[in-house]
């Protein structure tokens, strides 16, 4: 409806402004109700240099101002979101010579120990790159920064835990390795009371805020505590978190997460099998093991989705009169894809909430070689409501190959 009276109201602008492009948009499966974040390479379109640009949609006759976003550089690339209405699998589209809409609608805003990303109104992340301290009498040892804690529902629910009882180690979403060959020693950068090693944020490398997404990347280090007290930085970490604005229903969103490693030494970094390490996620203490579930791409529920591989992974549960949670989709070039999963079971130390892990070394070592880079790459959808398998399909498919676009004129 925004859209449509916002068209009104810029009829005779749109109208008169020149049109620089046409190309249309197919999406070549159902999208199930998710949006589709779709980009267009604007370099590939030799007579599009100007900086002064707007996307506009056909619709039913009507044109429909469309909110874009330019990241600048080579290549440079206009993002914008697809909403699909079922009528037609094929988006027409036109860019014209205008002002875009100037309106950031999503931000990323940095605070004095934290990173916050607030869209549609509502608080969506919130990423510590301070060091949180543990609770009082406990040692200190687990102390940690580089992690995302709270991840908000669209409804503003929190489904991220850190430092529980149990697991003071613990850290909402974070990604550390658990059993590292480095330099003739064995490292552990996920159990911080063993004292070989931590994942600190080094700093913000970039922020971008805007009309369809914020981002920021933080490049962490994986720390060694060498044995004479000494500390060497065995791996680097370029995060970058990317959200998608809200949905206008207000009932989900798009996070991705990319991390790219590379071997902070001539040393290689051994990444050995065990079952806890890279992607993890703590949940909410709300959740139980009657009032949770999980399912897989493999059709694993919470009774057998542990040690299978998966595509993507449905974790949600009851949130205090509501209901929600995320799916994990993980890319096709992750080592190891489909991914082994560590999910704690429904009788796991009788314990109530919930944890979730794509862990790439379960299986199997990953070799990590200096002067290579490797990457990982996971979408997670965040929702109110329920997800079924026909939605997280739909999210997959569409995040592993994003919709055709062919120029028209």
């Amino acid at each position: 409806m925004r859209n449509f009276l916002l068209s009104l109201l810029l009829l005779p602008l749109w109208s008169a402004a020149q049109t620089l492009a046409s190309f249309d948009v197919t999406l070549p499966k159902p999208t199930a109700g998710v949006y589709v974040p779709a980009h267009v390479n604007l370099d590939e379109m030799s007579f599009v240099k100007d900086s002064s640009l707007s996307l506009i949609e056909l619709i039913g006759g009507r044109r429909v101002p469309v909110a874009t976003q330019i990241k600048p550089g080579e290549p440079r690339t206009m993002f914008w979101l697809i909403h699909d209405d079922g009528r037609s699998s094929v988006h027409h589209y036109q860019l014209v010579k205008a002002a875009p809409e100037n309106i950031t609608r999503i931000s990323a805003d940095k605070g004095d120990s934290s990173m916050t990303i607030r869209g549609g109104g509502r608080h969506l992340l919130n990423y510590y790159y301070k060091t949180v301290m543990p609770p009082k009498d406990i040692d200190t040892a687990y102390r940690r920064s580089a992690f995302i804690h709270p991840l908000w529902t669209p409804h503003g629910q929190v489904l991220t835990r850190i430092q529980a009882p149990d697991h003071y180690h613990h850290y909402g979403i974070w990604n550390p390795w658990t059993h590292v060959l480095f330099e003739k020693d064995t490292i552990d950068f996920w159990n911080l009371n063993g004292k070989k090693g931590t994942v600190r944020f080094s700093k913000f490398t970039s922020v971008e805020n805007g009309n369809v997404f914020a981002e920021f990347q933080a490049l962490h280090e994986h720390v060694v505590f060498k044995k004479d007290g000494s500390e060497k930085v065995a791996l680097n970490e370029l995060q970058t978190i990317r959200v998608y604005q809200p949905d206008a229903s207000g009932d989900y969103y798009i996070m991705d997460i990319t991390s790219q490693l590379n071997c902070a030494t001539n040393s290689p970094v051994l990444l050995l099998a065990y079952r806890y390490a890279g992607l993890g996620w703590r949940t909410t203490e709300l959740w139980d093991n009657k009032n949770s579930e999980v399912l897989t791409s493999e059709g694993k529920t919470r009774k057998d989705a542990d040690g299978s591989h998966a595509r993507w992974c449905i974790v949600q549960g009851a949130l205090n009169n509501d209901y929600g949670g995320a799916v994990m989709l993980s890319y096709p070039s992750n080592y190891n894809h489909p991914e082994p999963l560590r999910i704690w079971p429904e009788n796991q130390f009788n314990r109530g909430d919930m944890f979730a892990n794509f862990a790439p070394t379960k299986d199997t070592d990953w070799l990590l070689e200096p002067g290579k880079t490797y990457v990982l790459k996971y979408r997670f959808v965040v929702f109110n409501g329920k997800f079924d398998k026909a939605k997280a399909e739909s999210a997959w498919e569409y995040f592993v190959h994003p919709p055709t676009i062919k120029k028209t004129g």
